[in-house]
């Protein structure tokens, strides 16, 4: 039985990774395919064909599930509109300086003829009364709305999975507004309204303290209150998981309330004759992580949990307490079967595969060890059997995680958590306090282990087929003591740090999907250029973090160059300091003021001038633009000084404009060589001179621009400027992260929405 639970969630996971959707009528051949698999007298082949009906009943499961939840949709017609729609405020809104953010559950639509999903997320941004919205409450609204549409680049997160996994089928923002009831009977409206009373206390209690944000995540879920820069200790220590109401946290609740109802039901002999203490345990321990759940807004992680605590609990309850792996297997097809996505998520792989190795090391040994060496064989297990996995989804590992976890695991979930959940039932603040100072001593701690030089190894994606080796090589290292050379497993680890993923043959630019702004990487056999750096999208995030750092690492780029920061617009330089946080670089072009706080981020830096040029690998580097004089005229500024690049190479070669206007592209024209095979347009499409596009006459014309920006980037007239010139168009905002590699084959194009097409992606 055990492989067939694990073939459903297979089949759940191949569809996952379908371009599109088969069609439903499809599934009607699943009751004859198990009606034909039971009438097989012989026993072998009939468990063949079961385990091809397991198959393929999870792949049409899914398929299902999704047909349902993508119907629910938002049509083209009624993007960017004004909609009318009433409705309640789903869950806690998120909130910043500038608004807030929130689920809202749409009850009515006032606006004749519109058709809007029953989900959506909302932004809503603050006037001069800064008046919040509050969960529960019902609202008028006046929203535009879009279709779910993310960045989507290599080694990124995918934001259209993550909303669609949540069942919110449209993005949008409010235009106008009226409160029409703020108290909502319903349960899910007084879960919210009493978690927002919660991270208010807390925050009461702790006005202007470095690690409330810490508290009220431990408590309730807010995670976004966390500072960045706290958020890069955790990451670098390897406790991130810690920091936030996790699996960890809630299977913890639940042992505990298990073990106090255990103790006290057994004080009884009558109620032990009535009901045995261990499922009344059971019971408890399920109720508490339901009810800890809630309070974390019952996010689909800790759903996940509080799924597995219940199968684990059903088979104690039925009296069938089968092998530990039969019931992980269970609770693996439970938690798919109520969440198809759920095998898209990196914390589903490591959680589950966490059990399995503490399984792995803690069962089926004749050697009873003593409480130590079993919590040092079982953190060996984890941080050694999890080196694949944080490689594949994060290709990073923090090396000092193990010395850092024995510490904080035991700190947070017994000292912290406890005294946080205290201060939540209890009428007086004192237990906050005094979990916020036992943190605060334990991020010295940490931020002395995060400071280390050498405190995480960061490396390229491995190829998926090490992972198969390694796995080999780590169920080797964790055979029992006594088994001959368990060292050989080392062997099966090597591939995942020795294959690298291959350069460029000659020449290769990907043009990366930030929004609306700007990031390309030029790399040759040896070198890597990075031209922009993207937008910032809030305080905590931005192009550099999200996009470009994880892009680079993944593909084995661990070190720059150059960077050319084309001009001083946020949506060329809003990641920059993150790369350069993240990344060493050698050297910055800029055309940026003297006194712009970027160059002292920066090694080496110089000024964009017309003229200058390097050579890598045999490959010509040239700026174009701007000419020197211009740094000494004031009335020359920003884009129309913004750094041109070209590049050429006996295969071709690119033109880089960043955001030169009409002007400087006439003056270009008449001066320059332009002909090249890849342009990057100027200003994302804005305005373009048909002498220009004539000039430079691309094979392909890229846009690098928003999914409906507000500027309405690339204007049609300046695409069919390059279209009568005899260019391919491509955008960033379609198309999402464009990858052309130049070679003496030629040039090859590829568009990541197309090579990584998954079915909940739009048409274009």
């Amino acid at each position: 039985m055990r492989i067939n639970l694990l073939l459903f969630v297979a089949g759940a996971a191949i569809l996952q990774h379908q371009a599109s959707l088969p069609a439903w009528e499809w599934a009607l051949v699943l009751p004859p395919f198990f009606v034909v698999a039971m009438l097989i007298p012989q026993r072998l082949p009939r468990e063949m064909v079961l385990k091809g009906f397991f198959l393929l009943a999870g792949f049409f499961y899914a398929a299902i599930f999704a047909q349902v939840r993508l119907s629910d949709a938002l049509p083209v017609g009624w993007e960017g509109r004004d909609i009318d729609v009433v409705g309640i405020v789903a869950e806690l809104p998120r909130s910043s300086e500038k608004g807030q953010s929130f689920p809202f559950d749409v009850e009515s639509i006032e606006t004749p003829g519109a058709i809007v999903p029953r989900k959506i997320m909302l932004s809503r941004y603050f006037g001069t009364d800064r008046v919040n919205v509050h969960p529960g409450e019902r609202w008028r609204f006046k929203v535009r709305l879009r279709r779910p549409h993310g960045n989507a680049n290599p080694y990124g997160f995918d934001y259209e999975a993550w909303l669609l996994e949540r069942g919110i089928r449209a993005t949008g923002y409010v235009r106008e507004e009226a409160l029409l009831k703020s108290s909502i009977a319903e349960p899910s409206s007084f879960v919210e309204a009493a978690r927002e009373r919660l991270r208010d206390r807390v925050y009461a209690a702790l006005p202007g303290f470095p690690y409330s944000g810490v508290i009220a995540a431990l408590l309730m879920g807010e995670q976004k209150a966390i500072p960045e820069s706290n958020w890069q200790v955790f990451r670098r220590t390897g406790v991130i998981h810690l920091m936030s109401i996790s699996g960890l946290h809630v299977t913890m609740i639940a042992g505990l309330f298990a073990w106090f109802a255990y103790k006290i039901w057994r004080l009884s002999p009558s109620l032990v004759l009535k009901l045995p203490a261990r499922k009344i345990a059971a019971l408890a321990g399920v109720l508490s992580a339901f009810c800890y759940a809630l309070l974390a807004g019952y996010a689909v992680p800790t759903q996940r949990t509080v799924y597995m605590l219940v199968v684990v609990a059903a088979a104690l309850w039925s009296g069938r307490m089968a092998f530990p792996s039969v019931i992980l297997c269970w609770a693996l097809f439970v938690v798919t079967a109520l969440d198809p996505w759920a095998v898209l998520s990196p914390g589903f792989w490591l959680s589950f595969i966490a059990v399995v190795l503490i399984m792995y090391v803690g069962t089926g040994r004749i050697r009873r060890a003593n409480w130590m060496q079993s919590w040092i064989s079982v953190q060996w297990a984890v941080t050694i059997g999890l080196v694949p996995v944080l490689l594949a989804f994060f290709q990073q590992i923090s090396l000092v995680s193990p010395i850092a976890n024995a510490i904080a695991i035991p700190v947070v979930s017994f000292m912290v958590v406890p005294l946080t959940l205290l201060g939540a039932v209890l009428p007086f603040d004192f237990p906050f306090m005094l979990a916020h100072r036992i943190f605060s001593l334990l991020m010295l701690f940490l931020v002395k282990l995060s400071d280390l030089p050498d405190a995480v190894w960061m490396q390229h994606a491995p190829p998926a087929w090490t992972l198969f080796t390694a796995a080999l090589g780590i169920a080797w290292i964790l055979l029992p003591r006594g088994f001959p050379v368990r060292w050989l497993g080392f062997s099966g680890l090597a591939p995942l740090f020795l294959f690298f993923p291959p350069n460029p043959e000659l020449l290769r630019l990907s043009v990366l999907d930030v929004g609306q702004g700007l990031a390309a990487v030029v790399q040759t056999k040896h070198h890597a250029l990075l031209f922009d750096a993207g937008p910032a999208f809030s305080p905590q995030a931005d192009s550099g973090n999200r996009i470009i750092a994880p892009y680079l690492r993944g593909s084995g780029v661990d070190r720059l160059d150059a960077v050319i920061l084309s001009h001083e617009d946020m949506d060329h330089v809003g990641g920059a300091i993150s790369v350069f946080d993240s990344i060493p670089v050698d050297w910055m072009l800029s055309s940026l003021p003297e006194d712009n706080p970027l160059l002292s981020h920066a090694a080496s830096h110089l000024r964009c001038r017309s003229g200058q040029f390097w050579i890598w690998d045999e490959v010509r580097f040239e700026i174009l633009w701007p000419p020197a004089p211009s740094y000494s005229n004031p009335k020359i500024t920003g884009n129309a000084r913004s750094c041109v690049l070209r590049v050429s190479s006996k295969e071709g070669s690119i033109l880089i404009t960043g955001d030169i206007e009409k002007k400087a592209e006439e003056s270009l024209a008449k001066k320059q060589n332009l002909e090249s095979d890849v342009l990057i347009a100027p200003h994302h499409g804005a305005r373009s001179s048909g002498d220009f596009a004539r000039a430079v006459s691309p094979r392909y014309a890229v846009f690098s621009a928003g999914y409906r920006n507000r500027f309405k980037h690339p204007r049609p007239e300046v695409v069919a400027l390059y279209e009568k010139a005899g260019s391919r168009i491509l955008r960033t905002d379609s198309d999402g992260a464009l990858i052309f590699d130049f070679s003496p084959a030629g040039i090859s194009e590829a568009s990541w929405r197309n090579v990584h097409r998954r079915y909940w992606f739009q048409e274009k």
